[in-house]
């Protein structure tokens, strides 16, 4: 049986348990309770350690010795506990190897064995705080990593407004690595002249060299989309700017500096949508009665960045867009997120004759059920977006 997954707003969360716009959510699964007691089991492992060693002094012989378990305990204590709780650690240990000597007699302390064991642990003791210290330096300087990085995220990959042009979009991002933020997958809406247009993409490639692909192509896309009359034209430009990017590259990763890509252009006033897609899965469209449909592109062309390998031009492929609708963008990382047996994900199996009463209910579910496929260890990252025509219980224009 899988394991059940939840999702854990942050402590800016909303009342009602869903996530609010722009707010971030932590995956649990069925098996964090296991992950609390034994990370609680660990933190009182130095006590109880000390507390084996008191007893094996006390049940044993005089010749045995606990100077192991008293050598232990500063040691365990160091990268889990507080500078303080190391200290009195130590203490502790260094009292516990003193005790049985103070209560045989100066003669027992002043013994070559016993001198011996009082030294190592004392040595340990104090290494142990060091390390604490250590390694406290090295959790803070971690966390302000972290904050730079989500600083970082909400710069290029800002939370899209929860309505646009009279359509409901939310937005999702998924690291696979914990901790992670961002990665090299994109996604942007913008309202413009022509409709509320957006792309979703998956830069090739890990590391600061996507990061900085990213931001160009959002970039781009800002300045094309306000400026382009079609999005044939906004497709050319995304490519012209991923082309003086790879430029900008040295070696094997100017050959492997290229994005998939998926456009989508939503006119004013009119049920349709418009499409070009550029080596990217395909969007799904989740109808209000629960019907599914892939808009797969009759005419795939090529990612942006490789554009020159073939002189296809780009065609637009115009579908209906009907009232109560949602059209759903993704990566990749969600359609090959693989399960313990190797199984991928099948976001159209999955989804079909379901029916979500938002876009960012939509989302949830899905990050949820991505997580519990694969058993909380997803190998690549997963941007998603929905976009929903409102029904007609909502009018268009709100």
């Amino acid at each position: 049986m899988g394991r059940l997954a939840a999702a854990v707003p942050l402590p800016d969360g909303s009342a009602d348990g869903l996530p609010a716009a722009g707010q971030r959510w932590r995956i649990t699964s069925a098996g964090a309770p296991a992950r609390v007691s034994a990370r609680a089991f660990v933190r009182f492992l130095p006590a109880l350690l000390l507390v084996a060693g008191a007893c094996y002094d006390r049940l044993t012989p005089a010749s045995f010795t606990a100077a192991p378990l008293f050598t232990a305990a500063p040691l365990v204590a160091a990268p889990l506990l507080s500078r303080r709780a190391t200290v009195l650690t130590g203490a502790a240990a260094v009292a516990g190897v003193l005790a049985p000597g103070l209560i045989g007699g100066p003669s027992a302390v002043l013994r070559a064995d016993a001198l011996t064991e009082l030294l190592t642990v004392a040595t340990v003791a104090v290494l142990a705080v060091l390390l604490n210290l250590l390694v406290r330096r090295g959790d803070e300087r971690l966390a302000s990593a972290r904050e730079i990085a989500e600083v970082a995220q909400r710069a290029v990959l800002p939370e899209p407004a929860g309505r646009i042009g009279g359509l409901e979009v939310a937005a999702r991002y998924e690291a696979a690595q914990a901790g992670a933020f961002i990665g090299g997958d994109l996604y942007a809406v913008q309202e413009t002249p022509y409709g509320v247009r957006l792309v979703v993409g998956d830069v090739c490639g890990k590391g600061m060299g996507a990061v900085a692909a990213v931001a160009v192509v959002i970039g781009a896309f800002r300045e094309a989309a306000e400026q382009e009359a079609t999005l044939e034209a906004v497709a050319r430009r995304l490519e012209r700017a991923l082309a003086r990017e790879g430029a900008r590259r040295d070696g094997e990763d100017t050959l492997e500096g290229f994005t998939t890509a998926v456009l989508a252009e939503f006119p004013y006033g009119g049920g349709t949508v418009r499409v070009v897609n550029r080596g990217h899965p395909p969007p799904l469209l989740l109808c209000a009665d629960g019907a599914l449909r892939s808009l797969l592109a009759r005419d795939p062309a090529l990612p942006l960045g490789l554009g020159e390998l073939c002189a296809r031009p780009d065609r637009v492929e115009e579908s209906a867009f009907p009232p109560g609708a949602t059209l759903l963008f993704h990566t990749d990382g969600l359609s090959e997120a693989r399960d313990a047996h190797g199984r991928f994900y099948d976001p159209g199996h999955r989804l079909a004759g379901r029916a979500f009463g938002d876009p960012r209910a939509l989302l949830t579910a899905l990050a949820l059920e991505v997580r519990r496929h694969c058993g909380g260890r997803m190998t690549d990252d997963m941007a998603l977006l929905a976009v929903r025509r409102p029904g007609p219980e909502w009018p268009e224009s709100y």
